[in-house]
């Protein structure tokens, strides 16, 4: 725009610039002014790379560059590696970006040129597998910006092996890395860095093969920690170093005796060259404390440790750097039943044990608490020999009986067959209660099994020997109360704590189904006595008067509401009537046993 409004300005006339001209040009033809203008402007289009030279660097930081065309070229400060450095006649190559004539000024990039120019440095000097140095310039989206030239791509996996938690701590530092990837379309040069460091580490691995030994001590450096042990870089291969070989002592962690990082020495425990894995060991540097562990705590030797570690099943206890021992559950005290270790001691405590057992090759140590006192059992036979009659607390019932203290941590077991001559007791409950005290007499003693039986009907006689054989015979008519009723028969009280079974076949003439069809529970019966064995405390009956309670009631109205005397075993009735109720008796009794055991057996 201003070099039309000059022409406007300065306008003459065209007669008169046409004399002026040819005056000027009169010693000259077209030909040379085409040679002059050709050697004066060059040719230029969008994306070529051009020369040119600085002419001035203008207030606002642009950069005016002739570039011999008829405008001029316009490039920002800051496309310079080095603004201060530019200057006026300095030499440089730009990209035309655009040319504005109308505007009267040529945009310019160095900075695009540079890059070009660096491709193709870079194109001509390397090729994909080659090594190369770089700086890295910034953190991108996937992983680093690497200048070698041109900034090149380091993806994050391929920055170390081991891909560690910022990778932005590489910002500024020079690296070595191996190109991998050139794509010239795209101008992208990929490279890595952890290709490069896996083929000296496959030369060191090589080296290192062929020159460790098992037994060896060597040095390495821990670069990862595991739960179960540490993975040392041995120089060019990883020794695993398991958590087990690192202490002869326990370790909850390897974490507590390294570090990442940190340079330890080791021992070769095994190579395996065709895996290419390498075993080592800590501990193994020095002596096992297992060695001559027979000669330092012997069997039933006393010795002092700390606690270390409680399980369900016991507590662990440290005896010395590297050795444990374990006192089981049932090693820790004579009479206190122990649920859990917690209950006798805890971690840190420091305990008096015996040597119970010692097994070198399993490195196991046994050891028990209870042994460093004496055992109440081997008194147990003095103090309650069979026939004492002991004075307990009812300490706990079960199904089958009830325990009884006898002194602390001391129980004896009172059976329910042992709770009554004649009562047939299902639950110990019916005799006894929890927390009351009771006489008992001592059955037996079983120290081996730490046992003690007691008896309760054992502090009476048995009636069963000679008071119930005196006061009840075959024949007997007595009343009796029906307690229970069976699909085979029916059971009847015949006095406190002593039964009688009316089989099902002696509860009528006729064949009975079902019991409840004569009697109820609660009834009041006449029965006779047709069976008294003592050896096996069983008395049979057979039904007379189902409707007993009714007739006792008849009879006490007609006393005018005196009470009947209780009915005892009498003579019976008279001699005729009874050999009649007692025709083929036998037969009868050896008849209903047949099917009483025939009912009782299903």
């Amino acid at each position: 725009m201003q070099g039309k409004q000059l022409v406007k300005k300065f306008a003459m006339d065209p007669a008169e610039l046409a004399r002026l001209t040819g005056e000027a040009m009169s010693s000259s033809n077209i030909a040379d002014l085409d040679t002059v203008l050709a050697n004066t402007v060059n040719d230029l289009a969008p994306n070529q790379i051009v020369k040119g030279t600085v002419l001035r660097v203008m207030d606002d930081g642009t950069v005016v560059v002739d570039v011999r065309y008829k405008s001029e070229g316009r490039i920002t400060l800051d496309e310079f590696p080095d603004p201060s450095s530019v200057k006026a006649g300095m030499q440089i190559e730009a990209l035309v970006e655009d040319i504005a004539d109308a505007e009267g000024y040529i945009l310019l990039s160095k900075r695009k040129a540079d890059r070009i120019r660096g491709w193709e440095q870079v194109i001509q000097t390397h090729k994909e597998g080659d090594q190369v140095k770089g700086i890295v310039l910034r953190k991108i989206k996937g992983g680093l910006l690497v200048d070698i030239g041109v900034p090149v791509f380091l993806p994050a996996s391929q920055v170390n092996i081991r891909r560690s938690g910022d990778i932005g701590e590489w910002i500024g530092k020079e690296i070595e890395a191996r190109i991998i990837k050139i794509d010239e379309e795209r101008m992208n040069i990929v490279v890595s860095r952890r290709k490069l460091i896996e083929e000296d580490r496959e030369k060191l691995k090589q080296t290192l093969l062929n020159e460790i030994q098992e037994g060896q001590i060597r040095k390495g450096v821990v670069k990862n920690i595991a739960d179960f042990g540490v993975f040392v870089d041995l120089g060019g291969l990883d020794g695993l170093l398991h958590i087990t070989d690192m202490s002869w002592g326990r370790i909850n962690h390897p974490s507590e005796m390294v570090a990442i990082d940190q340079e330890v020495e080791i021992k070769v425990l095994k190579v395996d060259r065709e895996r290419e894995r390498i075993a080592l060991g800590m501990k193994q540097k020095s002596p096992s404390p297992w060695e001559n562990i027979d000669t330092k705590y012997p069997v039933a030797q006393r010795v002092t440790g700390e606690v270390t570690n409680l399980m369900s099943y016991g507590a662990f206890v440290k005896l010395e750097d590297g050795v444990e021992g374990l006192v089981h559950i049932s090693e820790m005290s004579w009479t206190k039943r122990v649920n859990h270790p917690s209950e006798v001691v805890k971690v840190g405590d420091h305990v008096e044990v015996v040597v119970l057992e010692v097994n070198k090759e399993k490195q196991e140590i046994s050891l028990g608490m209870k042994q460093t006192e004496v055992n109440p059992w081997t008194m147990v036979s003095d103090s309650y020999p069979p026939g004492t009659v002991i004075r307990g607390k009812v300490r706990n019932l079960t199904n089958y009986g009830a325990f009884i203290e006898l002194q602390e941590g001391i129980d004896g077991l009172l059976h329910i067959t042992d709770m009554s001559w004649t009562k047939k007791v299902t639950h110990p409950s019916e005799m006894v209660k929890k927390g009351e005290e009771i006489e008992c007499v001592v059955l037996s003693v079983d120290q081996e099994k730490k046992r003690i039986a007691l008896g309760l009907k054992q502090l009476t006689a048995d009636p069963w020997q000679n008071d119930i054989p005196a006061r009840y015979h075959i024949g007997d008519s007595v009343p009796g109360t029906v307690t229970k009723i069976t699909n085979f028969g029916v059971f009847v009280s015949l006095e406190e704590g002593l039964e009688g079974l009316l089989h099902i076949s002696e509860l009528a003439d006729h064949k009975v189904d079902n019991p409840e069809d004569v009697v109820k529970a609660g009834q009041r019966v006449e029965v006779r006595v047709i069976k008294i064995d003592p050896d096996e405390r069983k008395i049979g009956l057979t039904l007379i008067n189902p409707h007993f309670e009714t007739e006792e009631a008849g009879a006490a109205a007609a006393t005018g509401g005196a009470e009947p005397s209780a009915p005892a075993p009498a003579a019976g009735p008279a001699l005729g009537s009874l050999a009649s109720q007692l025709k083929n008796f036998g037969e009868r009794v050896a008849e209903r046993e047949k099917k009483q055991r025939g009912s009782e057996g299903s």
